[in-house]
């Protein structure tokens, strides 16, 4: 990895965002980000740059305008990351759960937490991310001010952990694209391959079903197929797909071939080993 590298993230220092950061590129420096669509820019200005997004989370689904922003910069998917969420309840050093009035994180932290915020009758507070919550927190330094982030939060904001894992249901994931501005695709070897493309269809009878056949007749396998609403109209969608197999493969090309008689455009934003974790417990 070179030394000069930079990974761009959405949220405070201490989001779930920030550890992944850590966990891909121990070594890089970390630069935060307020929203998705400013590290989006920071990668796109500067090839120095890698961004690390969160695409999708195992229990609350799609994250928000991922899906517009990625054709809408055209960076390229480098490598993905699946990265496990544990909530923590944190408060200011001395203080203890029967202190706390009030709850404060971002709403899928909250969502994921009910249990305990209904057995303390805490009041919920939205926030726009769990590391800025812990912040926040730390700057009012009031006991009845609680929040839901990460341990590294808790760290970073001197915060107290007043009880750990806390989310309702364990195995909590978000998997993570690693992206840049230039194409970064692997060699084609003896490995497990994920090739990402999004495509709009051609406004014809049965063309998802036409575009689609190319993959069963071709022995390639889909491990994921979205749609999500062209801008500004309700007559359209564009399709995201996960494709198991590398763009090399004559297999998958004959695929992505037929898929292209069908498209009216086909974007392939990017081939990348596919993760460890997609192995675990097959």
């Amino acid at each position: 990895m070179k030394k000069n590298i930079k990974v761009a993230f959405q949220g405070e220092k201490g989001a779930y965002s920030h550890l992944a950061c850590l966990e891909v590129f121990p070594n890089a420096e970390a630069i935060a980000c307020s929203t998705f669509e400013e590290a989006f820019l920071m990668a796109k200005d500067n090839s120095d740059f890698k961004i690390i997004i969160p695409i999708e989370n195992s229990l609350a689904g799609r994250v928000a305008d991922i899906h517009y922003l990625i054709p809408k910069y055209k960076l390229q998917i480098h490598a993905e990351h699946f990265q496990k969420v544990t909530h923590n309840l944190l408060g200011i050093k001395g203080s203890k759960i029967q202190d706390i009035k009030t709850v404060r994180s971002h709403s899928q932290a909250i969502g994921q937490c009910r249990k305990i915020i209904l057995q303390n009758n805490l009041k919920e507070i939205i926030s726009a991310d769990t590391a800025g919550s812990a912040k926040f927190v730390s700057e009012k330094k009031d006991k009845s001010e609680s929040a839901i982030a990460s341990e590294l939060a808790a760290k970073i904001y001197g915060l107290e952990i007043l009880k750990s894992k806390i989310e309702d249901e364990s195995g909590n994931v978000t998997r993570f694209f690693i992206m840049g501005r230039d194409s970064d695709h692997p060699e084609f070897k003896d490995k497990k391959y994920i090739t990402s493309c999004i495509f709009k269809l051609k406004s014809i009878p049965a063309a998802l079903y036409k575009a689609l056949g190319g993959f069963a007749t071709n022995g390639v396998n889909l491990c994921k197929l979205e749609s999500f609403s062209v801008k500004n109209t309700f007559d359209q969608v564009n399709f995201y797909i996960d494709i198991e197999g590398h763009i090399e493969d004559p297999s998958l090309q004959k695929a992505l071939e037929e898929l292209g008689f069908h498209t009216q455009k086909l974007d392939v934003l990017g081939v990348y080993e596919a993760h460890q974790f997609r192995f675990i417990n097959k």
